[in-house]
């Protein structure tokens, strides 16, 4: 059972002589709602017993308080992390199976005598009797360290686990082997690969009758994943008929950078009911309304040809009567004044005839007329 945060002072004093402090930021707040603080806040030195994994989180600091009520009290600790990733990390690590979700936050839980609540980087976990009834007035808490939280989104890797047959509150973000060997023990050493930037999700099922564990982690590239689901096939006989006899029976599968390990299972079967549920491939669907195009015959396209040509054809037909029919009434009605004026005509002469050339020969222009007419002006 784990033992409450006022605890790990007295357990790990004796290490405190060896290991730097751990400095507290006073993000707890003095009062909250009706609850005022017994004494100083202090710096929580300690830290849980399983410690290692906490610094896989990125523990940064940690504050400790009591805070009373009349006859009531409440020890809250606050354990600070170096981004929300860790946060969630740490957040996941304390929670229990018979803890039961609550609304305060995105990831908050509660038993009946400890709450947990992550918000941003900070993880809130209070002790005390009747947690149940006191989550409201917890808001009041959260509200006043809100302030101290560093924003920042949550790791994403728990969306990828099968919802079927899953037992509430098992799962667990985990950063390291430490964290890895507290919820599922396979192999000692960092044999997944946390080094390389591995991150990992595990779960508790019962499927089928049977209790049945799921290791989900997330590799860099596919490639890497690929490589290392070949080297533990080796090195831990995953996905054998004749496994050993001492460890649990393992087989897995890859989908892009994810490789999931089932445990427990007693068959291939077995475990491909949750294998088969984990697959992160892109998938493109188009629900739009679609027409399908048909080729017309050798006979329609030259039907269409002529049809389209005769067509062009007349068009210009009657764009040309209708052109030259105005020009030739318009000349009729009124010569010489609107189109081919004579007055404005010039036209080169190559001199390859006696003979001059006189524009009102072009337009039949009485050119007796024209004669009197200038004879008249002088």
């Amino acid at each position: 059972m784990r033992k409450i945060p006022f605890l790990f002072c007295l357990l790990l004093s004796s290490h405190l002589a060896t290991s730097p402090a751990i400095r507290a930021q006073n993000a707890l707040p003095s009062s909250f709602g009706n609850w005022k603080e017994v004494g100083p806040t202090t710096a929580a030195t300690a830290q849980p017993p399983e410690s290692e994994a906490f610094h896989e989180y990125g523990i940064a600091g940690a504050e400790h308080a009591t805070f009373q009520r009349g006859k009531d009290a409440l020890d809250v600790t606050l354990w600070r992390f170096q981004d929300p990733t860790g946060g969630y990390g740490g957040y996941s690590y304390l929670r229990t199976s018979d803890m039961t979700r609550s609304n305060l936050t995105e990831h908050a839980t509660y038993s009946e005598n400890e709450a947990l609540i992550l918000v941003g980087n900070l993880v809130l976990q209070v002790n005390g009797k009747d947690m149940p009834k006191r989550m409201a007035g917890l808001a009041d808490l959260l509200k006043a360290v809100q302030a101290n939280a560093q924003a920042g989104p949550y790791p994403t890797l728990w969306q990828f686990l099968p919802t079927k047959g899953m037992v509430e509150g098992t799962n667990h973000y985990v950063l390291g082997p430490a964290g890895l060997d507290k919820f599922l023990s396979l192999a000692p050493g960092d044999w997944l690969g946390f080094s390389d930037g591995v991150e990992a999700e595990v779960a508790k099922y019962h499927l089928a009758g049977q209790d049945v564990s799921l290791l989900l982690a997330d590799f860099p590239t596919p490639q890497f994943a690929q490589k290392r689901l070949e080297e533990l096939e080796h090195s831990m006989k995953i996905n054998e008929a004749t496994q050993g006899q001492n460890s649990p029976a393992l087989y897995a599968k890859r989908s892009q950078t994810l490789i999931a390990i089932v445990a427990g299972a007693k068959s291939q079967a077995d475990a491909n009911i949750l294998l088969d549920q984990i697959n992160i491939g892109s998938e493109v669907t188009w629900n739009e309304p679609t027409f399908q195009f048909t080729q017309p015959n050798i006979g329609t396209i030259v039907v269409g040809t002529i049809v389209g040509t005769g067509v062009i054809c007349m068009f210009a037909l009657i764009a040309g009567v209708a052109f030259g029919g105005v020009r030739i009434v318009t000349k009729i009605a009124f010569p010489d004044k609107v189109f081919d004026r004579s007055s404005q005509v010039q036209i080169l002469q190559l001199g390859l005839s006696s003979k001059p050339i006189n524009a009102e020969d072009f337009y039949g222009i009485d050119v007796g007329r024209r004669k009197r007419e200038n004879s008249g002006k002088v």
